[in-house]
């Protein structure tokens, strides 16, 4: 019986809230203590304006056991074993279920309105947490470090060392810089420096966007609601999570750092196709404008040869469309995820999601969508895996075609 190596490129774990506060560094812990309620209720007033409150809770109702995974080792075990998940890629989480890092270190690293001390206090606090939980299963879990790299370059590059020696092999930065600069600026080479050579692989995950371009200045008391916020955020929120690939390329990030390699997560594979060759015709043909003056001579390949070395997709609970569409987005690209816990995600549904999306594509052509493609760039141990996929895998005969 052949069973797929299923490996899910976006997982999110997240201490209880409460119990944050022994992970972080004494002297922020009065902080911790002062803030913790007001925090709590601003997730609260999260989840209405992102139209997700009455949805979060029907979501938990007769699911505590299997959510509690989002922390505990052995009910997160049962669940990934029941969807049939061998390995996962684990990034902190968020509204769902309350418990995202404290003082603005969960998956948006916003700037506007943070103390950088404590970011920095809450992404550590949060990333010793993460060690705990991935050692219990090392075989099966790449952890996410959280490294809120706009604010001071020496610090990330010593979290990025830190996270190395305590073998989480992969950071999250933020996708949206605000009043910070960009990331084709010369301050940002240290931190891809040690990337490359500590073989780091770098994040990117959707959420984080201009908020105020779409919701306003909330949860300020009086503000008005404005009509199409959510549409708005929702046509934009992937625009957001692949722009800062725009600049890595165009600032010959890659050309400099060629084994630097980056992952963009949960914003769908759709936009690649026509990303990288809108990229390429700027290359290839708007550079014999008269008005443009030498933009490329830095660059020794097309924009799109550097994203099909240097960077993976994410492609979170891929939908029936976006597996039609896999050619062109690219099979070599491609990491299938589960979002667990998050509602969107496909637990506890996982195994007929696949069978609807995956059934017509030849096993060769699911294989490395599922788990091989995965397996390669987060260095997973296939062998170590095996006797977990001979068990829990789902049977190639159900989830795929067979290949031609």
């Amino acid at each position: 019986m052949e069973r797929y190596l299923v490996i899910s490129s976006d997982c999110h774990a997240g201490l209880q809230p409460e119990k944050y506060r022994d992970y972080l560094d004494a002297q922020y812990r009065d902080a911790f203590d002062g803030a913790f309620q007001a925090q709590q209720e601003q997730i609260k007033a999260a989840e209405k304006k992102f139209l997700v409150a009455d949805i979060n809770a029907d979501w938990r109702r007769g699911h505590e056991d299997d959510l509690s995974g989002a922390w505990d080792h052995d009910a997160r075990v049962r669940v990934l074993d029941g969807d049939g998940v061998a390995g996962e890629i684990l990034f902190p989480d968020g509204i769902t279920e309350r418990n995202t890092p404290p003082f603005g270190a969960g998956l948006g690293l916003p700037t506007d309105g943070i103390d950088p001390e404590l970011q920095w206090a809450g992404a550590r606090a949060h990333n010793r947490w993460l060690v705990e939980l991935c050692q219990m299963a090392p075989e099966r879990r790449r952890g996410v470090a959280v490294v809120p790299a706009l604010w001071d370059i020496d610090e990330a590059v010593k979290e990025v060392h830190w996270a190395r020696r305590n073998d989480l092999r992969c950071i999250l930065i933020p996708n949206v810089w605000g009043a910070h600069a960009p990331y084709h600026h010369p301050k940002y080479e240290p931190l891809w420096d040690v990337c490359e050579e500590l073989d780091v692989i770098v994040h990117f995950h959707s959420g984080a966007t201009q908020r105020r371009d779409f919701f306003g200045d909330w949860p300020a008391e009086g503000e008005p609601e404005l009509p199409g916020a959510m549409g708005t955020y929702l046509t934009e929120v992937a625009w957001w999570v692949a722009r800062p690939l725009n600049f890595l390329i165009w600032g010959g990030v890659f050309e400099r750092h060629p084994n630097l390699e980056v992952a963009v997560t949960e914003g769908t594979c759709l936009w690649v196709p026509e990303f990288i060759q809108l990229m390429d015709i700027r290359y290839e043909e708007s550079h014999g404008a008269q008005k443009l003056g030498d933009y490329r001579s830095h660059l020794s390949m097309k924009p799109s040869e550097y994203f099909r070395r240097n960077v993976m997709i994410g492609a979170s609970c891929m939908s029936r469309r976006e597996a039609e569409a896999r050619h062109a987005a690219g099979i070599e690209t491609l990491m299938w995820g589960t979002d667990y816990p998050h509602p969107e995600g496909s637990w506890p549904k996982t195994r007929e999601q696949l069978t609807e999306v995956f059934r017509d594509v030849p096993v060769a052509e699911a294989a490395p969508i599922l788990g091989g493609n995965a397996a390669a760039f987060y260095d997973f141990d296939v062998e170590k895996l095996a006797p977990l996929v001979a068990r829990i895998g789902p049977e190639t005969s159900w989830c795929g075609a067979p290949d031609a």
